[in-house]
C-alpha cells in the first residue's frame, strides 16, 4: 500500500506523461465487465477488466481509496503468473485471469473496504503506463429526515391548537349565558330596591311611633 497524496500525484503525473509520450497505441482502460453496471451492491461478485492493447504486457491492479491511499492488489505476468501481497500466489478475496490482452480482476464478495477507484498499471521498457480509473462505490442513499420533521411539526401544531381550544371560551356558550346573566342582574337589582324600600318604610314607622302624643 502507498499512503499519502504526494506519492499518488507523482505516480499519476509520471504515468500520464509517459502514456502521452507513447501515443494512443499504448492506451489502457479499466471498466466493469458488465457494461450495464453503475454501482456494485454489498456482497455482490464484482468483475473488472483491464484492456492493454498488448498481449506481451504484465499488469498490476491497484485501488485508490477515498482517503487518497493506493492499495496494491495483484500482479499478473504476461504468462498469467500471479503475485499477491506477501508474495502469495492466491487470494481468498480476489480472482484474476488473463485472456489475450485483457486482464480480469474479480472481487469475490464486494464489501465497504473494497470501495474505491480501480486502476491497472503496466511497466514496459522502463515506462509506466496507467489506465483510466473505474470508480466502484455503493449507491448513495437518500434520507427522509425532512418529511419526519414536517410530521412532527404538524403534530405539535395540532396539540397546541387542542390545548388552546380547551382554555378558550366557546363563543356559542357565551351567547347562551348572556340572557341568563341579564335576568339574574335584573332580579338582584329589583330585590335590592325592594329591600331599600322596606328599610325606608320601617324607619318612617319607627320615627312616627316615637313622636309624643298631643294632650
Amino acid at each position: 500500500m502507498m499512503a499519502g497524496s504526494p506519492a499518488l500525484l507523482l505516480l499519476l503525473s509520471l504515468g500520464l506523461c509517459f502514456t502521452g509520450a507513447q501515443g494512443q497505441g499504448n492506451t489502457m482502460a479499466v471498466s466493469f465487465l458488465n457494461g450495464s453496471m453503475k454501482h456494485p451492491q454489498e456482497g455482490q461478485r464484482l468483475e473488472l477488466k483491464c484492456h492493454t492493447y498488448k498481449t506481451s504486457w504484465g499488469v498490476s491492479w491497484i485501488r485508490l481509496d477515498k482517503d487518497g491511499n493506493l492499495h496494491f492488489i495483484v500482479y499478473i505476468s504476461k504468462s498469467s503468473r500471479t503475485t499477491f501481497p506477501g508474495n502469495k500466489r492466491a487470494s481468498s478475496q480476489f480472482e484474476v485471469s488473463k485472456q489475450g490482452s485483457s486482464y480480469r480482476l474479480v472481487v469475490k464478495s464486494f464489501r465497504a473496504r473494497d470501495q474505491g477507484t480501480y486502476f491497472c498499471i503496466a511497466h514496459v521498457n522502463q515506462v509506466l503506463h496507467f489506465s483510466s480509473g473505474q470508480p466502484a462505490f455503493f449507491p448513495v442513499t437518500t434520507t427522509t429526515a425532512a418529511p419526519t420533521t414536517l410530521t412532527a411539526t404538524t403534530q405539535s401544531s395540532q396539540v397546541t391548537m387542542k390545548d388552546t381550544s380547551r382554555h378558550s371560551p366557546d363563543p356559542g356558550r357565551s351567547k347562551e349565558n348572556m340572557p341568563n346573566f341579564c335576568c339574574k342582574l335584573v332580579m338582584w337589582v329589583n330585590l335590592a330596591c325592594a329591600c331599600l324600600l322596606l328599610l325606608i318604610a320601617i324607619t318612617i314607622t319607627i320615627t312616627h311611633c316615637q313622636r309624643p302624643s298631643s294632650p
